[in-house]
């Protein structure tokens, strides 16, 4: 079972293009695409994370081109159009005539698991506002944010899709963004009047908008803040140092004036006379800067933050995510022993990214996966600052759950914490540990040299399906022998 879990309707997109490149494009990975250039006259490209392949050498030709429009819905003025049904975007460069010479077709995906290291914010009801470069992800966490809040708290959320970027092609929004309504917007150049509109005529708690990256767009943003509702929205810019120095988009973290202090005020702060400052309180209470689709760098009160950079210090933001945080302090309670039992423990992660719970379990080939509901689970991981959360002491009471916890949602830290509870759970250290699966990689080398089975050391349950894991990966047999204390592995020629 995976935690992160993704809906791409990958196919989908595939099916738009001619045989041939359909053809060609199975020879490659398809995990992990971003999307595929076609430019007429040039190889069709398949760009990933890393870096972009080409999909064959013939280049792309009128009738390929004509081929994926055919294909697609009609393309707006912004040279948009979609897949309905699906969150793929299909983007095209015309010539002088009007002609289309290029497409972009870009993977759409519905990613679950993002938000966790910003729950917090998201549910206490603050405004934020998600910064970062194209493709890590800000409109992917839009949608989550939007489905967590109208499906998990049963808010009345507007999503603002200029495009139809967030909820897909279609009439009907994707269910990405759960039960949240979805307001579309025919043209760019009305995403400000929808958002007003939408304030206006369907009263919701939170409106949702992809993009804001013009002086009426933010005015429109100010103007839904001052009525109460919560807004969720990104904006062109990498970080807040960025967006300060933005004159068209500055207001959404309180614009800057420059101001002429006294000579006692001057003084006073070790400044010219001259300085600038904050001019208004910011549309938004929190920023977040995504660095890339793992880490963030989350700035809670923007008001402060703001107050920093102009002073000529850094602001104080909290990374979150990524493997570049020290490593997580100790187990903070002793909880009761974990159960013994012969299926993987259940572990459900609360205020913790489910994807990277995930994937350390993997890492660490550990018998154990995460699972969506407390009453599923045998223990539960979360995040420290989040231990005292009333939800969850209720949680721990009622369900007489186990509860472990990690200093910050990083790799490196959850690491630290799964290592610590299972060593916990097995009843044995790391160098104990380590000798039993070095002692399984040993009898399956044996087995193979002398074709005969071979008897390993009596060990605990926990410890022995982990040895079983080592002979399954050689495609050998194991079988448990013994009773109680005595209990042991047999390891036998495949």
């Amino acid at each position: 079972m995976t935690t992160e879990t993704r809906t791409d309707d990958l196919h989908l997109l595939i099916a738009t293009l001619p045989a041939a490149l359909r053809e060609a494009f199975a020879r490659l990975p398809q995990e992990d695409l971003l999307e595929i250039v076609l430019d007429l006259g040039r190889a069709p490209l398949a760009r990933y994370p890393g870096g972009a392949v080409r999909i064959r050498e013939a280049a792309v030709t009128r009738e390929d081109l004509a081929h994926v429009t055919a294909m697609v819905g009609e393309f707006g003025a912004d040279n948009r159009a979609g897949i309905e049904g699906t969150l793929h975007r299909i983007a095209a460069i015309r010539n002088r005539a009007g002609r289309i010479v290029g497409l972009t077709l870009r993977v759409g995906r519905a990613v679950y698991g993002t938000i966790e290291p910003i729950r917090h914010l998201v549910e206490g009801g603050a405004s934020l506002l998600l910064l970062g470069p194209p493709g890590v992800g800000k409109t992917t966490r839009l949608r989550e944010i939007a489905r967590v809040l109208a499906d998990d708290l049963g808010k009345r959320v507007i999503v603002v899709d200029t495009s139809n970027e967030i909820a897909g092609d279609g009439d009907v929004p994707h269910p990405a963004i759960g039960a949240a309504r979805r307001m579309q917007v025919p043209h760019p150049e009305r995403q400000h009047a929808v958002m007003i509109e939408a304030v206006e005529n369907h009263m919701p708690e939170v409106i949702v908008i992809d993009e804001i990256g013009t002086a009426a767009e933010a005015a429109a943003a100010r103007t839904i803040a001052e009525r109460g509702v919560q807004l969720i929205g990104t904006a062109h810019g990498t970080t807040l140092a960025n967006l300060v120095q933005n004159p068209t988009l500055s207001d959404l973290v309180g614009g800057v004036q420059t101001v002429t202090l006294g000579d006692e005020e001057a003084r006073l702060r070790g400044t010219q006379k001259t300085v600038s400052e904050r001019k208004a309180p910011p549309t938004f209470d929190a920023v977040v800067e995504l660095v890339d689709r793992e880490r963030l760098v989350v700035h809670e009160d923007t008001a402060a933050a703001v107050d920093a950079l102009l002073r000529g210090r850094p602001p104080a933001g909290t990374p979150a995510g990524g493997d570049a945080e020290p490593a997580a302090g100790p187990i903070e309670e002793a909880p009761p022993a974990l159960p013994e039992t012969d299926r993987p423990l259940r572990i459900y992660p609360y205020a913790l990214s489910r994807d990277t719970v995930e994937r350390v379990l993997r890492d660490l080939r550990l018998e154990a996966r995460t699972v969506g509901r407390p009453e599923q689970a045998d223990l539960v991981v979360a995040l420290r600052a989040r231990a005292d959360d009333p939800r969850l002491r209720r949680m721990l009471a009622e369900l007489d759950l186990p509860l472990y916890v990690a200093r910050r949602n990083t790799s490196a830290q959850i690491r630290r914490l799964l290592a610590d509870v299972f060593r916990l759970a097995r009843g044995v250290d790391d160098e104990e540990l380590g000798e039993a699966l070095r002692e399984a990689e040993e009898a399956v080398a044996r087995v193979r040299e002398a074709g005969a089975p071979v008897a390993l050391a009596p060990r605990p349950a926990s410890v022995r399906r982990l040895q079983h894991r080592v002979v399954a990966r050689h495609r050998l047999v194991a079988e448990s022998a013994g009773s109680g204390a005595a209990r042991h592995l047999v390891v036998y020629p495949g």
